[in-house]
């Protein structure tokens, strides 16, 4: 049987999120059924319930980065029993036989990764809706483990922002001696910034804002950068194994090029489209240097994350809100009038009619 549960959705692009009653399907053999306490919310929340993409079915329920607790199990779940502290992030499903999903990037599922909200279940056709609800049900090898010593509602970005920064960082083997920069300070530049810190490199922020110098810090950083600067731009040349660029919409790549170091990589992990300007490869071409693009992480990498986060007590920097709050929220992120992840205490729910 299914169950109605509370969930605040977007029926249109123009509406405000507002109450709205769902059905979670009934628990199958493999699933965990998680009643939600916290979730963050992304930009791609505010994107997909105002259609910034053209992709978005209404009604909509956006969120996810869920942080809760497992409440039931089906009869062949193995790994989670109730009580457990658990997490469910961009994606709950996918073909798992292709080779990216062998390999533990179900995010690239050759068939198309079934995502958290505005997907399509692989089995009754339904579609998904996302953590802005009381309770979810999902596959158990898409739920991953919370660590104990982690504040739930400072752990629940580290679903999609924490994992977006995570993967370039691991693929490029960021330790002792590595030298990162981060573009950008907001939900995901902070993550990054604290993660790289923790991994042991020496990271630089890159920012047009000087007044952001003194937070860049705090969270790690260890040199900041102004990129509208020429001078300083070029007393960083050549410097940079990797720069993570978090910029979530398009501009100039160019002047961060001449940074990179010898076969260094810039990788796009907050923008998705065409490059304005185009990119001049010249530098590219003869330094050896790239631009790439990484898209969130395999569940693997999500555990990996997250249990790296339990053993050096990383967490975002949050602002809990209530549920009623969510559209004043976005108009602030839309700002960037937050530090540096809003979380929706998901509780409050319970006190919307």
């Amino acid at each position: 049987m299914t169950e109605n549960v509370r969930a605040y959705a977007a029926v249109s692009a123009t509406s405000p999120l507002g109450p709205y009653a769902i059905q979670r399907r009934s628990t199958r053999q493999d699933d965990v059924e998680i009643e939600i306490f916290y979730c963050g919310v992304c930009h791609s929340d505010l994107h997909t319930a105002r259609n910034d993409w053209g992709w978005t079915s209404y009604p909509i329920v956006p969120g996810h980065e869920m942080i809760g607790r497992v409440v039931s199990v089906g009869a062949k779940v193995t790994r989670f029993k109730i009580g457990d502290a658990v997490g469910v992030g961009c994606m709950v499903d996918a073909c798992g036989h292709c080779a990216p999903c062998e390999q533990g990037h179900e995010q690239h599922c050759v068939e198309g990764a079934t995502f958290t909200y505005g997907g399509v279940d692989r089995i009754d056709g339904t579609p998904t809706h996302g953590g802005y609800s009381e309770k979810i049900v999902v596959k158990q090898d898409f739920v991953v483990r919370v660590p104990d010593n982690l504040d739930l509602s400072a752990a629940a970005p580290l679903l999609c922002a924490g994992i977006t920064t995570w993967s370039p960082l691991k693929n490029a083997k960021v330790g002792p001696g590595s030298k990162v920069a981060v573009v950008g300070l907001g939900g995901l530049g902070h993550m990054a910034i604290k993660l790289a810190k923790a991994l042991g490199a020496e990271v630089t922020l890159f920012t047009r804002s000087a007044g952001k110098e003194a937070d860049a810090r705090r969270l790690g950083a260890h040199k900041v950068v102004l990129s509208t600067d020429e001078r300083q731009m070029a007393a960083v040349a050549g410097s940079f194994d990797l720069i993570v660029d978090t910029v979530p919409y398009a501009h100039d790549l160019n002047p961060y090029i001449p940074t990179l170091a010898f076969k260094g990589t810039l990788v796009l992990v907050g923008y998705l489209g065409p490059l304005e300007p185009a990119l001049n490869s010249v530098p590219m071409v003869l330094g050896g240097k790239a631009v790439a693009g990484s898209l969130i992480g395999g569940i693997p990498a999500t555990q990996e994350l997250l249990d790296f986060c339990g053993q050096h007590g990383i967490v975002s920097d949050v602002e809990v809100i209530s549920m009623h709050d969510i559209n004043a929220a976005y108009e602030r992120m839309l700002k960037s009038d937050v530090k540096y992840r809003f979380v929706i205490d998901m509780a409050s729910l319970k006190n919307e009619a």
